[in-house]
């Protein structure tokens, strides 16, 4: 994937190495919080704010409330493609939005380590990246590129960018009002009818990634030999039915909530040929 020399967007915001991922307290309330617990266990405030010895924080080495960890130079390049990705996908759903007479509202992407506090509650990095509708926001934990690779088989940086574009595709739905629908079924219908409409969400979001792709050709000329079949090859690798097999060694339908793999690929490729929006109601669909 051509992304290096590329616009980068600024909606990236890094609290990896944070614990829990929480955001740092900074200004106003936050020194007011750290004054209260000073003088609480009989600290002198202004210990809290002077200069200290030079050490790794640098020069002066005082404390920093929004400072953190040095991150190495291969996590320096993770986010930087993290956010040329954002910044194509910023740049197309712009275009499609602005073309239909809308305003597209550009989501944020939060990248975490281990574990992070969202709108929509706390989750760790076993939940894989996932999109809060209640903050319009994406998280992402970089060590699932290395789980999409090792474990799943589906190495390559356009096959990470389709994680990216899935995510982003939930934020589309979410600006359409098509979520809210579907989650406002929860408890109205069965679990395996939610299951179903489920299925229906994730495979149109796999729909727009493959739309985002579409544009990002023509508008950039991103992709190089083989990239596509990274993304179908990554789609593949997390559908329900063989994420099932591996896990349990048998495959329930019922309790699909993101399609399977000959579903993902086909959805995500028809977002991709055609790069047309209205082609992409799988909720209409007779065949996913």
């Amino acid at each position: 994937m051509r992304w290096r020399g590329g616009r980068q967007s600024e909606n990236v915001e890094d609290r990896r190495g944070m614990p829990g991922g929480t955001m740092m307290m900074g200004g106003g309330l936050g020194t007011l919080v750290l004054i209260v617990l000073a003088l609480i266990f009989g600290i002198d405030p202004q210990a809290l704010f002077q200069p200290g010895p030079a050490g790794p924080g640098g020069p002066g080495g005082g404390f920093n409330p929004n400072q953190q960890a040095p991150l190495n130079p291969k996590n320096d390049e993770a986010k930087q493609f993290v956010s040329a990705v954002l910044a194509d996908t910023e740049d197309v759903w712009n275009e499609l939005f602005r073309a239909q007479g809308q305003r597209y509202r550009e989501p944020k992407l939060v990248l975490f380590t281990d574990g992070v506090q969202s709108a929509c509650g706390t989750a760790d990095s076993a939940v894989g990246p996932f999109y809060c509708p209640g903050d319009q926001t994406v998280y992402l934990d970089l060590e699932f590129f290395r789980e999409l690779k090792e474990r799943f088989g589906a190495p390559g940086d356009f096959a990470q960018a389709y994680v990216i574009a899935h995510e982003v595709g939930h934020h589309v739905q979410q600006l359409m009002g098509i979520s809210d629908k579907v989650h406002a079924m929860r408890g109205r219908v069965d679990k395996a009818e939610f299951n179903r409409l489920s299925v229906r969400l994730e495979l149109q979001a796999d729909f727009f990634a493959g739309v985002w792709a579409h544009h990002a050709q023509r508008m950039r000329n991103i992709l190089e030999e083989g990239d596509i079949e990274e993304a179908l090859r990554a789609a593949a690798a997390i559908g329900d039915d063989r994420l099932q097999r591996q896990s349990r060694g048998v495959v329930v339908p019922d309790s699909f909530t993101h399609g399977t793999s000959e579903q993902r690929v086909r959805w995500f490729r028809r977002g991709f040929e055609t790069g047309d929006i209205s082609k992409g109601d799988t909720f209409s669909a007779r065949d996913l």
